[in-house]
């Protein structure tokens, strides 16, 4: 039985990611299918990157990941099968695939997909899903690839006393997640001191490693699971009570 993951922006009010799941069952039956979310921002692909990329590491090796967000980029659109760490990635070549891997994709291929509509990329994907759980390799799928769309993303602007990032996340409590990581804190942090800036608050100057280190209603920052700096009130919302959101700048500053 292969673990077929499902990352998209289908929702689940209507029968969208139902309708997945019984294409893919059709075409191959004993498959495993796990959700990982249908609750993508619409399009989103930058959240849709940052969530399977976070999620697909805790699943066992050989795991088939597919994700069925924007699709239909352009009247071009084209899908890809990835083989990368051990797993499988299918998807449309809109540049998810380049913010969920840092390093250079080196085994991937084209799907052949005719361009006529969602039903149609449906069974492309399940038909390509099956392939790989009945053991085939890549250059039986598809077509083979050199490259892949490239999307690049804002990175933190690093200085000396400094780190500029923004919010990249905001999870399903409202806790606001920025794209510095713990790796890039502790380099430019050298055990100094900090004060983490946002909106017009007063800023953070203490690491938790709970949200309960600090009384309920109280701000704090922690480094989450998946190792980015977070900002979070203790048993409350910190998107909305602090204003913070995606694209949101934040600021480190070092002292001596």
């Amino acid at each position: 039985m292969r673990i077929t993951t499902l990352t998209t922006d289908f929702g689940l009010k209507d029968y969208y990611a139902g309708m997945l799941k019984g294409t893919l069952l059709s075409a191959h039956a004993a498959l495993q299918i796990v959700d990982i979310s249908h609750n993508i921002p619409n399009y989103d692909i930058v959240q849709a990157a940052f969530v399977l990329k976070n999620a697909y590491p805790a699943f066992p090796k050989g795991t088939i990941h597919l994700v069925s967000v924007n699709n239909f980029y352009n009247n071009q659109s084209a899908f890809l099968v990835i083989e990368h760490d051990g797993h499988f990635f299918i998807g449309a070549d809109n540049g998810i695939f380049s913010l969920i891997f840092r390093d250079k994709i080196k085994n991937a291929v084209e799907l052949n997909y005719q361009g006529t509509g969602t039903s149609e990329v449906n069974r492309v994907f399940a038909q390509a899903v099956a392939q790989l759980a009945a053991g085939k390799k890549l250059t039986e799928i598809g077509t083979p690839l050199d490259k892949i769309t490239e999307r690049i993303t804002f990175q933190p602007v690093v200085k000396a006393t400094q780190i500029i990032g923004s919010v990249i996340h905001v999870d399903n409590y409202e806790n606001v997640i920025t794209n510095i990581t713990r790796e890039l804190f502790e380099q430019t942090a050298k055990q100094r001191p900090f004060s983490l800036y946002f909106k017009r608050h007063d800023p953070i100057t203490d690491l938790s490693w709970h949200y309960f280190d600090v009384p309920v209603g109280e701000s704090l920052c922690l480094f989450n699971s998946a190792g980015y700096l977070e900002i979070a009130i203790n048993l409350g919302k910190a998107s909305s009570l602090l204003g913070l959101g995606v694209d949101d700048t934040v600021q480190v500053e070092f002292g001596v």
